[in-house]
């Protein structure tokens, strides 16, 4: 079984950078994604070039910091500050005119990378907003507009601790499906955090979720630098081998 450990987020601050750039310097993570309308996008972008063995997406966002467009559509998102308003996203309504300036937006997004001389292997999304179902069609449009066919799916691996409905999983199902074929995409077959994979595999739990398939390719989000995530980060620079981790071979979006 393989695993893509991706730290989010590449770009949001200077320590943030900085954790991530000495995680992968001593081969801990495999994977990163940036913010391009972030603060310290500038000061990230210097350095991957340092990390030949890493895969660099892009994290397309709609919930922080000042966007990179200026169309009148992006007004319900934004604060009076003009940056993004956290979850607005989640509560509006997608008019015509919103989901073009959304579109203009990522693919502003993903220019600005392709322009500073990376073309991103894969895309995922701050907060988790590409996973939101109006929004498929959206990132399916950018997906065409840049030919990027590597997309992180929505969550579909929980923690021993965390409760989980049929009926979600079902359609967390339905939209993996959807993302997968239309416009095909390739994708890894489970995704979650670190944390609950560590956990998970602590307690042999991990079958529950993959039926044992040993050629699975698993995605595992990591937020490093980030304040709330020390103890995730802390797992990170531990050896982690009492949770089985000499089992599991390392890889990258761009082995997809």
């Amino acid at each position: 079984m393989r695993l893509i450990i991706n730290a989010d987020d590449l770009g949001y601050s200077e320590g943030v950078n900085a954790e991530i750039f000495d995680l992968a310097s001593r081969n801990l993570l495999t994977s990163a994604t940036l913010i391009t309308n972030a603060p310290f996008f500038d000061r990230a972008i210097e350095r991957l070039g340092n990390f030949p063995r890493c895969s660099f997406g892009i994290h397309l966002n709609l919930t922080e910091f000042r966007p990179l467009t200026s169309s009148p559509g992006l007004q319900p998102l934004l604060n009076p500050s003009g940056e993004f308003d956290g979850d607005a996203i989640r509560s509006i309504t997608l008019t015509p005119l919103i989901r073009h300036a959304i579109f203009q937006e990522w693919s502003a997004q993903v220019t600005r990378l392709i322009a500073a001389g990376h073309v991103p292997s894969h895309l995922d999304s701050h907060h988790h907003v590409h996973t939101i179902p109006p929004l498929l069609p959206i990132l399916k449009r950018v997906q065409r507009r840049f030919v990027i066919r590597r997309v992180r799916i929505t969550k579909n691996i929980y923690g021993p601790d965390q409760p989980v409905s049929k009926s979600l999983l079902f359609r967390k199902r339905i939209w993996n499906f959807l993302l997968r074929h239309w416009y095909s995409t390739a994708t890894t077959q489970g995704f979650t955090s670190f944390r609950e994979f560590y956990d998970l595999v602590a307690i042999s739990g991990l079958g529950r979720w993959l039926r044992d398939d040993k050629s699975a390719v698993i995605e595992l989000m990591t937020h490093p630098g980030n304040p709330l995530f020390q103890e995730e980060t802390a797992l990170l620079y531990s050896p982690w081998v009492g949770a089985g981790a000499s089992t599991f071979q390392p890889a990258s979006y761009s082995d997809l």
